[in-house]
């Protein structure tokens, strides 16, 4: 395909540990960027709408791979089926993807989180890991463009929830999102 793939804190995914990774959601090319680090991270299973589910053959993959499908209409079932997962995910030290961005936007910019995986985070008292994703300068659908480019995943340390309540949520979004734009910026003028 012509990506080159440069991985940065490294140290920060090798650790087995139970946490919310939140990245930004440029494209459905995000997904070759998780393959290039699933074997560092091990244990992880993601977050999806439960549509990709219908998209055969990958959904029928992405289920027997343990993909969490959720249906972003109705945030209460949602939220439960995130709740009993968490049980599982701290007992057996699992990572859990989560795009807080909540759909796939690439325009140059980190936009607004929403706060589900935030919710998770501080309701299971579980860190904060952000993985940010380079700008994909080479990719534009609207002049149907994909040429060769270099992606740099820079994973940041963990973000700690240990005594947060609800009442954290947004200056957590807001320090997660300012941290990771920084770095989205950054990584994307190299």
């Amino acid at each position: 395909m012509g990506v080159q793939w440069e991985l940065r804190g490294k140290e920060h995914l090798e650790k087995e540990r139970a946490c919310i990774i939140v990245s930004n959601h440029q494209s459905s090319l995000d997904i070759m960027g998780m393959y290039q680090i699933w074997p560092i991270m091990q244990k992880c299973t993601v977050v999806g709408k439960k549509q990709i589910f219908y998209a055969w053959p990958f959904g029928l993959a992405a289920w027997f791979c343990g993909l969490i499908f959720i249906d972003k209409m109705q945030s209460d079932k949602a939220r439960s089926i995130l709740n009993n997962a968490i049980i599982y995910l701290k007992k057996d030290k699992i990572k859990l993807w989560i795009f807080p961005e909540g759909t796939r936007r690439n325009t140059g910019k980190i936009h607004p989180f929403k706060k589900g995986a935030f919710h998770v985070a501080i309701n299971a008292q579980l860190p904060i890991l952000p993985v940010v994703f380079s700008s994909y300068y080479f990719l534009s659908s609207k002049e149907k463009r994909f040429d060769a480019g270099r992606v740099i995943i820079t994973t940041l340390p963990p973000i700690s929830t240990e005594g947060l309540t609800s009442a954290d949520i947004e200056n957590l979004i807001e320090k997660t999102r300012n941290t990771m734009t920084e770095v989205f910026h950054a990584t994307s003028r190299e």
